[in-house]
């Protein structure tokens, strides 16, 4: 589609802007004078095909997103009116997580996935243990086990979890809405327990059909109050009510209540701020109790003494991860010739590397028919 330079120099400004770099952060960044780039984002100046594929690398993206139309699923994201604290890593993690999708989809209808099942926002406590429970039969699990291996899990519903890098300083995840299933990105430099939460969180707002979010910090007693249901939500469907009740002693002793601490959140694999607000919404703790948990560290000794299992389970949340659906899309395209090998480690986001794809099939020796007239 062929756009004016006006248009591209616009497009190119946005993409800047979206990741927080200056004029001359950008410029410096592809090789060019500051005064350059403010003429080719104004239109005054065109770029070359190098220009643009230098200023596409600067801002980590590809150089066909700055000519072609976003997905839909993109603009509204990008209109979003309240996205959040700026977080422009993250921010460009999930847009590119959602084209690359989206993008793939139109090669080969694949991945295929369902759209959200759009539920209703509980607005009580009641409400949002309802769809706690709600949430973890959809998800195949019973009213008590813990939720292992929940990525895989959101995929069947449609949501595709990426577990990426991105470090201690950005934020801990962000989700898309797209036209049929959606996209979440989970921050893999976070602790283990914090990276199940946010799953857990943005699997709310796919499950809410929330079209765009970025969680600048989960569990935030700051947040607000849609937030702040949607991290209820989060902790309820990682620590069951039923199996929380079952477990927790009713008048701990202080030995009874560190070990009752350590068990369930290795159990359930979460970390002593997500148990602590979970004892306080459930009412099982005093605030003093919470306040113990809250400052409870399981050790060494306590793997031991308590034989509990140490987190995080075999390849679970360990970045970087991409959904095991994604990467079959990725290699069917692959091994019907849809895509180049190049290709096709862009689309893995360059976690793997060209050793790691199948061998090519071997084409009929008549193929060559089929390239020539």
């Amino acid at each position: 589609m062929a756009i004016s330079h006006a248009q591209l120099g616009t497009r190119i400004a946005e993409a800047r802007h979206r990741a927080g770099l200056t004029q001359q952060q950008c410029a410096d960044k592809a090789g060019l004078n500051r005064s350059s780039l403010a003429k080719i984002e104004t239109g005054v100046r065109r770029t070359t095909v190098v220009e643009l594929s230098d200023i596409a690398d600067a801002l980590e993206m590809r150089m066909e997103w700055l000519m072609e139309e976003a997905p839909p699923a993109i603009v509204s994201r990008r209109n979003a009116l309240d996205p959040g604290k700026s977080s422009p890593k993250v921010d460009l993690a999930v847009e590119r997580a959602a084209r690359e999708v989206e993008f793939l989809r139109t090669l080969d209808g694949e991945p295929d996935l369902p759209s959200s099942p759009m539920v209703e926002m509980p607005t009580t406590h009641s409400g949002i243990e309802d769809c706690s429970r709600d949430a973890r039969k959809l998800l195949g699990y019973n009213l008590e086990e813990p939720a292992t291996g929940l990525e895989g899990r959101a995929a069947e519903i449609g949501l595709l979890v990426f577990i990426l890098p991105l470090g201690d300083g950005i934020a801990d995840g962000a989700s898309v809405l797209l036209a049929a299933g959606g996209v979440a990105v989970v921050n893999g430099s976070k602790r283990f327990g914090r990276r199940r939460l946010t799953l857990a969180h943005e699997l709310g707002h796919y499950l809410f059909a929330d079209e765009y979010s970025i969680d600048w910090q989960v569990a935030d007693e700051q947040s607000d109050e849609r937030e702040a249901r949607i991290d209820s939500f989060a902790r309820a469907l990682l620590l069951p009510e039923k199996s929380m009740r079952a477990l927790w002693p009713a008048s701990p002793d202080e030995e009874n209540l560190r070990r009752a601490a350590v068990t369930i959140a290795s159990e359930f694999q979460v970390d002593m701020a997500t148990l602590a607000q979970r004892l306080r919404e459930t009412g099982l703790a005093t605030p003093e109790r919470i306040a113990q948990v809250r400052s409870f560290r399981t050790t060494r000794a306590d793997i031991v003494d308590f034989g509990l299992v140490v987190p995080p389970a075999p390849q679970e949340l360990t970045a970087p991860e991409l959904p095991r659906l994604y990467e079959k899309a990725v290699l069917n395209a692959y091994r019907k010739d849809m895509i180049s090998p190049a290709r096709a480690i862009e689309f893995l986001l360059d976690t793997w590397v060209e050793a790691d794809l199948p061998d090519p099939p071997q084409l009929p020796e008549d193929a060559i028919w089929s390239f020539v007239s």
